[in-house]
């Protein structure tokens, strides 16, 4: 332990967790690279254009692809980005809310209304002029920059309001990527289109055989990109679409233990050959879309779209320009498009699917969250100037980059009035206001059973910890302090179920069978703290003289164990965390929500305050008349 944190933290975060954090610690980054870019551009314009209208080419005997500078990293490196939102987008599917096909309708609706009334009002404000054609500018959320800026302004604010924002926000940069690939690309090459889906076949078919190696993908995936590219759509959509193909899952314990199995191989045999089969094995227990995020997302972040924004965002600034932008109707357009129309689209599409659903379609977290979320999505920075650089040249483009960062900077501002004045609400206003009263997808399988579970504290708690434990584990027995720490809190009871490693820890199997020895005589706790108490003396001795210790039956106790009496009862608990999705030991469920993170007491401690709050509001709404229940 260090300051109180586990040196593993990192080890056990969610994929959707370390993502969020990326674009929390890369928005400084980019803020970095796009005043970088404005005093370039105004010390020095010439010198600015100059580097990023630099032509670079690569030549293959006859054959040659030249572009300058600024499009190798618009159309090219942002490829890259575009595949790490086609990441995001699919994990969302197959393990976040989306996974609940029904909760896709609102994320859905508010995207396409938080895309249509800015271009409405961006078209208003340029109806007949000439920058009408640059609709698409006012339309797409900046989803990475927009969840680091919210780290900033709305310190304090849940985790589940970054969900709540990145789930709705993946939508919109679906949609944003289709409208480059049909409104905003010329001279569209239906040989070249056809080859690309050719390319995109082959990716797929490779997928469907099963093949696992990236090496085998990559040439198919260049030219997916470069058919594109000669097609005459953006080839940023060739990113998208690759990511979209890439399933999530969390790893399967079977696939876990026999990568276990190679490492004990090479532990016996070191040799160069074994070391290669267990790092595959390793590394293969991991999705695909986890392997391709922990590859590209940090250099995306913190590499790519910094130097899109250093390529695009320098615009020469002085007072005539000032003047003359802030009249244009392309900057009001697109300021007005976001500062307006965003949280008028976000807020206003949530609260009309919950009308029309009867509550039955809801937001995942509480009306401020929900506002906030539409302020800060009238950030637009990437998409919004990547579509400005295709719809504009010279002045229109000078100006639509002016509406963009002002649209940013007011928006920021906007989002921390919101959490501002929420943080002033009383406590429980506040935690209905940020949290909402949604149900939650629940992903424990099956629920606690005070009937078969193993169950301390209150039995009407309002939060019920449930952790799958290994006897033998030592971040287990790293965490118990932590465990027993929370144990003090009145209103929480813990659950502990049994997932003994036994590829890793040979002696928690029968560690495990002995609690349930100790149970049948009405001591599972006591034995259970013993066990975790002496994690290095757990032989089958050890186990009977701790029956002893604990004034148990020393012969049932020995006859039970030896005949594994209780192995069924421990099989139980293997079943529920197959059918719960988990791999490694500890694991802990709050109020059958799947905790990541680390598991020292301040992290556990802000998760069940959270939990806390969502049931209180459930039990509030239950007690009404004709409430709803808490799930």
């Amino acid at each position: 332990m260090s300051d109180g944190i586990t040196t593993w933290r990192r080890d056990v975060t969610a994929p959707l967790r370390a993502f969020m954090r990326t674009e929390a610690g890369s928005a400084g980054v980019l803020v970095a690279a796009i005043v970088a870019a404005l005093i370039w551009a105004n010390v020095d314009e010439a010198g600015y254009e100059r580097l990023w209208t630099t032509e670079f080419s690569v030549r293959a005997g006859g054959w040659e692809l030249a572009c300058d500078l600024r499009t190798w990293v618009n159309s090219g490196l942002m490829t890259l980005f575009f595949l790490v939102v086609g990441l995001e987008a699919r994990r969302e599917f197959d393990l976040g809310d989306l996974r609940d096909r029904r909760r896709f309708l609102l994320p859905l609706a508010a995207g396409i209304a938080g895309m249509a009334v800015p271009v409405a009002i961006y078209l208003a404000v340029n109806r007949g002029g000439p920058g009408a054609h640059g609709w698409g500018v006012a339309m797409s959320t900046d989803t990475a920059l927009a969840l680091g800026l919210l780290a900033l302004v709305g310190r304090g604010v849940p985790e589940q309001v970054r969900v709540f924002l990145l789930t709705v926000f993946v939508v919109d940069d679906l949609l944003a990527l289709v409208i480059i690939a049909v409104a905003y690309s010329e001279h569209i090459e239906p040989m070249w289109l056809a080859l690309a889906a050719v390319a995109f076949g082959m990716v797929l078919a490779l997928r469907a055989l099963g093949v696992k190696g990236g090496p085998a993908y990559a040439p198919f995936c260049i030219l997916l990109w470069y058919f594109m590219l000669r097609s005459g759509v953006d080839p940023v959509v060739a990113g998208l679409a690759v990511g979209l193909t890439a399933t999530a899952y969390t790893p399967a314990r079977n696939a876990l233990e026999a990568a276990s199995g190679l490492f004990k191989l090479f532990r016996e045999q070191p040799t160069a050959e074994l070391a290669r089969s267990a790092s595959l094995g390793l590394t293969r227990t991991l999705s695909p879309n986890d392997r391709l995020q922990r590859l590209w997302h940090p250099w995306t972040s913190y590499l790519i779209v910094p130097l899109f924004g250093l390529a695009n965002a320098g615009i020469p600034i002085d007072g005539a320009f000032l003047a003359r932008a802030f009249t244009s109707p392309i900057t009001l357009g697109v300021l007005a498009g976001y500062v307006v129309g965003k949280p008028v689209a976000v807020a206003g599409t949530s609260w009309l699917v919950t009308r029309l659903t009867g509550g039955r379609v809801r937001p995942g977290v509480g009306w401020a969250a929900v506002l906030g979320s539409g302020t800060i999505a009238g950030i637009g920075f990437t998409v919004s100037l990547l579509i400005a650089s295709l719809a504009f040249t010279g002045d229109q483009l000078d100006e639509a980059k002016a509406g963009v960062l002002a649209a940013a900077l007011l928006a920021s501002l906007c989002t921390w009035v919101v959490y501002r004045v929420t943080d002033r609400l009383p406590k429980h206003k506040r935690a209905r206001a940020l949290l909402g009263d949604a149900d939650v997808l629940v992903d424990l399988i099956p629920p606690v059973d005070v009937s078969v579970d193993h169950v301390r504290g209150a039995a009407d708690a309002s939060v019920t910890v449930v952790e799958y434990g290994d006897f033998q584990c030592p971040y287990c027995g790293q965490a118990e302090p932590a465990v027993r720490e929370l144990l003090s809190d009145t209103d929480l009871r813990y659950v502990w179920r049994h997932l003994p490693l036994t590829d890793v820890h040979p002696q928690a199997q029968l560690a495990a069978e002995a609690a349930e020895a100790a149970a049948a005589q009405g001591a599972f706790w006591p034995m259970h703290d013993l066990l975790l108490d002496h994690q290095d003396e757990l032989r089958p001795m050890d186990l009977v003289r701790y029956a002893e210790q604990l004034g148990l039956d020393r012969r049932r106790f020995h006859e039970d164990l030896m005949s594994h009496t209780h192995e069924g009862r421990v099989a139980q608990d293997l079943e529920s965390a197959d059918l719960s999705g988990v791999g490694g030991t500890p694991t802990f469920f709050i109020n059958g929500i799947r905790h990541y993170g680390a598991y020292d007491i301040g992290t556990l401690t802000e998760s069940v305050k959270v939990a806390r709050a969502r049931a209180l509001i459930g039990r509030s709404n239950a007690s009404r008349p004709g409430g709803r229940s808490p799930r």
